[in-house]
C-alpha cells in the first residue's frame, strides 16, 4: 500500500489514540513545551474540538485532508471520516462575501506555500450561516517539497453576525430605513470619483423639513418621528429609481441622482418633491402640515469633490429657506455674497421700524363685476438707506426667523386701521396675519385694541390669515377664528391651494373670503393649462359655502377677462392699480372716485424684471461687453452695441457658465430685443437661469484646470478655442460703454 493511500484511510489518519495526536502535533522525540508532553497537548486539543468551538485539520502535499475534527463533519452534515482524501477547499463556499476585511482567497494562500492566519470562509453548509476563521502552516522536506498542511479553525459565526448587524446599522437609518449619512457621504465620494475619470455629471439634493419642530414641541417626539417616516415613504414613491435617497438626520434628506445636469429636469424634480412631503399627514387621527426646502448643486459645475459639492448644495438650501421656505433653489456663486447680505440684512431691520424706513402701501381690490373699488390690502414697505426698495419676500421671511415678525405685524394693523379710519367712504382694509402673530393667544386683544384707538369700525377691517395656521389642528385654533369673529372682523383665507388645503377646516373656520393664490393666475389662459380649472372648483367651492373670492396677480386683459367668465368676485393686481401710498388713497376717495379701468398688456406674457447688469454677447468670434436692461424666461433687452440688424444671431454669455442662443427681435439704436431659442428657467427663486452650462470637462480639454465653475467668463467662451491659432475677422458691431448706467443705478 502507497503513502497516498494509507493518508487517505479514515482509521489510520484520524485515530483518537494519543499516538495519533502525537503523530499531529510531531514527533515525540521533540522536547516538552513549558513541561507539557504531546500526549497531554493531544488531550488539551481534543477537549477543545469536543467543545465545538474551535477544530483542527491536517492535509498532505496535495493539499488533500489527512485529519479534520468531528465537529466539521457535523457542520456540513456527514461523517467527518468520509471528508478524508477530500480537497482542503471542499470544506467551504467557493464565492466570498465583497465586503468582507480580508481580500485573500484560500486558494491564493495556499498556492503561494506560505503561513497564514485569521481567513474568514463560509462553511459549505446548507444549514444556517457559519464562518470559520482558518489558520494553517505549511511543512517541508529537505529538499523543500511540500508534505502539507496542518492547521486549525475557529466558528466566529456570532462574531461574523455582530459585525455584519452593526454593518447594516451603520449602513441603514434605524428610523427611516434609508441609508444612513454614512453610507450616502460613500456613495457620493464613489460616485463622483468615477465619475471624474468617466467625465459624467451627478446632481446632489439636499432636503430639509419646514416647520417640523412645530410637530416635535406641539406632538411630541413620537409623532415626530412617524411623520419622518411618512415623509420618507413619499420621498422613496417620487425619485427616479437609480436615484439614492439617504438621511442625513433630523429633518434633513439627501438624494444623489447620477447623470443628470438639466436645472429645468432639477427643478421638476424638487417641485414634485416639495409638493409631495407638503400634503398634510395624519398621525393618530391628527392632522400635520409640514413643507419642504431643497437646495441642490451639481458636479462638475458646483463642486469636482464630495465635500464641494455637498458645501454648494447646503448653500443653496440655506437660501431656498431663507427665500420664504416651500422653494428650490440651484447653487450659484453669488450666494455666497447673499448669505453675506442677508446677515446684514437681518440687523438692518431690527431698527428699520424705529427709523421710520418701515412704511405701507395700499392695492385696491376691485369688484370684478362693476369696477368699483371694494377695499384695499395694506403691503409692508421697507426703504433701506442704502440699498433701497426691499423686496417683502426677502424681508418678511428675515423677520420671521429674527422673531421680529409680530412687532411689525403689529404696528401694520395699527397704521392700516389708523389710516383707514380717516378715509372718506367704507372701504374695506386688509391686513396679513402671520401664523406667527395667530398663535400668538393676545391676537383678539390686539385687533381689538387697534380697532378701538383708531375708531374704525370691525366689518371695514379683514385679517387675510394663510392656511399654514392649521398646522396641527386644535381647540387653541378654534379658539382664536371665534374669538377674532365676536370682536366683528372679517376673516380671509389667503393663499388658498398652495399645498395645504383641506375642506374639513373650511367647514369650521368662519371665513367670509378665499383668495386664489396668484401662482394660479399666471399661466391660467395659456393652451393645455389645468389653473383655470382649479380656479373654476375654489368659485365653486366659496359659492357653495357663501364665501367671496378674491383673484390675486391679474396682470393682462385677457386674464382678466378670464377671471370675470370664472364668477371670481374680485380682483386683485396690477391691471388695476399698483399699490398706491394712503396719501394718494386719501385723496381719491375725498373726490368720490371709486370707479377704476383695467389697463395692460391684452396678453400673458412671461414676468419681465427689470435689471441692470454687464454681460456678455458673442458674435461669431468676438465678444462684446453689454448692460442687460431686462430679462424674461423668452427674451433679454440689451444696451451697447450700434445698429444692429433684425434677425441676428447672437450667444448670450450670462457667466458662470451658462450659455443661451438669441435672435435680434427689434433694434432701436444701441438697444436691442432679442428671443432665446430655448427659454430660461426658474431657479427657484426670483431669478432666472439656463437648463444647461458649459462643462469643466470641456474647460479643461481647452487647456483651464479642472474645477468647479467660478463666477465670470472665460476664454474658451465666445472666441476661437485657446491655442487655435486662426485668425479673428473683424467686428461687425461698435461698441458704446454703457458702465455709467451701473453708476446711475448704484
Amino acid at each position: 500500500m502507497t503513502d497516498k493511500s494509507k493518508s487517505a484511510n479514515p482509521q489510520t489518519a484520524r485515530g483518537k489514540s494519543a499516538s495519533g495526536w502525537n503523530r499531529f502535533f510531531g514527533a515525540a522525540e521533540k522536547p516538552p513545551v513549558s513541561q507539557i508532553d504531546n500526549s497531554q497537548l493531544a488531550e488539551m486539543a481534543r477537549a477543545f474540538e469536543e467543545s465545538g468551538r474551535g477544530w483542527f485539520w491536517s492535509t498532505d502535499g496535495e493539499l488533500r485532508l489527512t485529519y479534520v475534527s468531528d465537529c466539521v463533519g457535523r457542520t456540513l452534515g456527514q461523517e467527518a471520516g468520509n471528508l478524508i482524501g477530500q480537497p482542503l477547499e471542499s470544506l467551504f463556499r467557493q464565492e466570498r462575501r465583497a465586503d468582507t476585511a480580508n481580500s485573500r482567497t484560500l486558494p491564493f494562500v495556499l498556492r503561494t506555500k506560505s503561513k497564514f492566519s485569521n481567513l474568514e470562509l463560509l462553511a459549505a453548509c446548507d444549514s444556517a450561516e457559519c464562518w470559520w476563521s482558518v489558520n494553517g502552516r505549511p511543512e517541508f522536506d529537505k529538499a523543500g517539497n511540500l508534505l502539507g498542511y496542518k492547521g486549525s479553525g475557529l466558528d466566529v459565526t456570532r462574531n461574523r453576525q455582530s459585525h455584519d448587524e452593526a454593518s447594516r446599522l451603520s449602513e441603514s437609518d434605524t428610523l427611516t430605513g434609508l441609508a444612513s449619512r454614512h453610507r450616502i457621504s460613500q456613495r457620493l465620494e464613489a460616485a463622483l470619483t468615477a465619475y471624474k475619470v468617466a467625465k459624467r455629471s451627478c446632481a446632489l439634493m439636499i432636503i430639509d423639513l419646514d416647520r417640523f419642530k412645530q410637530i416635535n414641541d406641539t406632538l411630541g417626539h413620537q409623532a415626530g418621528d412617524e411623520v419622518l417616516k411618512q415623509a420618507s415613504q413619499r420621498l422613496m414613491r417620487v425619485v427616479a429609481p437609480d436615484w439614492e435617497v439617504g438621511r442625513l438626520g433630523g429633518d434633513e434628506f439627501q438624494v444623489i441622482m447620477p447623470d443628470i445636469d438639466d436645472r429645468g429636469q432639477l427643478g421638476d424634480a424638487a417641485r414634485k418633491i416639495i409638493s409631495m412631503i407638503s400634503q398634510p399627514y395624519t398621525v393618530d387621527g391628527v392632522r400635520c402640515v409640514i413643507g419642504a426646502s431643497v437646495g441642490m448643486a451639481v458636479a462638475p459645475f458646483d463642486g469636482i469633490t464630495s465635500e464641494e459639492l455637498t458645501r454648494s448644495a447646503d448653500l443653496a438650501l440655506y437660501a431656498a429657506k431663507n427665500d420664504g421656505r416651500g422653494r428650490y433653489r440651484f447653487y450659484s456663486s453669488d450666494l455666497h455674497d447673499k448669505a453675506e447680505d442677508r446677515r446684514q440684512l437681518e440687523d438692518d431691520l431690527r431698527d428699520a421700524l424705529d427709523r421710520g424706513e418701515i412704511s405701507l402701501m395700499y392695492q385696491p381690490v376691485v369688484d370684478a363685476g362693476n369696477n368699483l373699488i371694494a377695499g384695499f390690502e395694506a403691503l409692508m414697505r421697507w426703504d433701506h438707506p442704502e440699498k433701497g426698495p426691499i423686496s417683502p419676500a426677502i424681508f418678511i421671511p428675515i423677520a420671521e426667523d429674527a422673531n421680529i415678525i409680530s412687532r411689525l405685524g403689529e404696528w401694520a394693523l395699527r397704521q392700516a386701521c389708523d389710516d383707514a379710519s380717516k378715509w372718506a367712504g367704507n372701504a374695506r382694509v386688509a391686513v396679513n396675519v402671520s401664523p406667527i402673530q395667530f398663535a400668538n393667544t393676545e391676537l383678539a386683544a390686539m385687533v381689538a385694541s387697534a380697532l378701538s384707538n383708531s375708531g374704525l369700525a370691525p366689518e371695514r377691517l379683514e385679517l387675510e390669515i394663510t392656511e399654514s395656521v392649521f398646522l396641527g389642528e386644535n381647540a387653541d385654533t378654534d379658539n382664536v377664528f371665534a374669538t377674532l369673529k365676536k370682536v366683528g372682523v372679517r376673516l380671509a383665507l389667503d393663499d388658498f391651494g398652495t399645498g395645504y388645503s383641506s375642506l374639513g377646516y373650511l367647514k369650521t373656520a368662519p371665513f367670509d373670503k378665499i383668495k386664489i393664490d396668484q401662482s394660479f393666475v399666471r399661466g391660467a389662459t395659456e393652451s393645455g393649462n389645468r389653473n383655470a380649472a382649479i380656479i373654476t372648483a375654489i368659485v365653486s367651492l366659496a359659492q357653495a359655502l357663501d364665501m367671496e373670492t378674491t383673484a390675486e396677480g391679474i396682470e393682462t386683459l385677457d386674464t382678466l377677462d378670464l377671471i370675470r367668465k370664472l364668477n371670481v368676485s374680485h380682483v386683485q393686481g396690477y391691471v388695476y392699480s399698483r399699490p398706491l401710498s394712503n396719501h394718494e388713497i386719501s385723496e381719491r376717495l375725498a373726490r368720490g372716485d371709486l370707479h377704476i379701468m383695467p389697463t395692460g398688456h391684452d396678453v400673458h406674457r412671461y414676468d419681465r424684471k427689470t435689471l441692470f447688469r454687464m454681460i456678455g454677447v458673442i458674435h461669431e468670434d468676438h465678444r462684446y461687453d453689454v448692460m442687460m436692461r431686462n430679462l424674461s424666461k423668452s427674451g433679454i433687452r440689451i444696451e451697447g452695441l450700434v445698429d444692429v440688424p433684425v434677425g441676428t444671431e447672437f450667444v448670450i454669455d450670462f457667466g458662470e457658465g451658462q450659455l443661451a442662443v438669441a435672435t435680434v427681435k427689434r433694434s432701436h439704436e444701441t438697444s436691442q430685443g432679442l428671443q432665446f431659442e430655448i427659454p430660461l428657467i426658474s431657479d427657484g427663486s426670483d431669478g432666472l437661469c439656463t437648463r444647461h452650462r458649459v462643462s469643466p470637462y470641456v474647460l479643461a480639454a481647452a487647456g483651464m484646470p479642472l474645477a468647479a465653475l467660478p463666477s465670470g467668463n472665460y476664454p474658451l467662451v465666445g472666441n476661437e478655442p485657446i491655442g487655435s491659432g486662426k485668425p479673428k475677422s473683424l467686428p461687425r458691431f461698435s461698441q458704446v460703454d454703457r458702465s455709467d448706467v451701473l453708476l446711475r443705478v448704484a
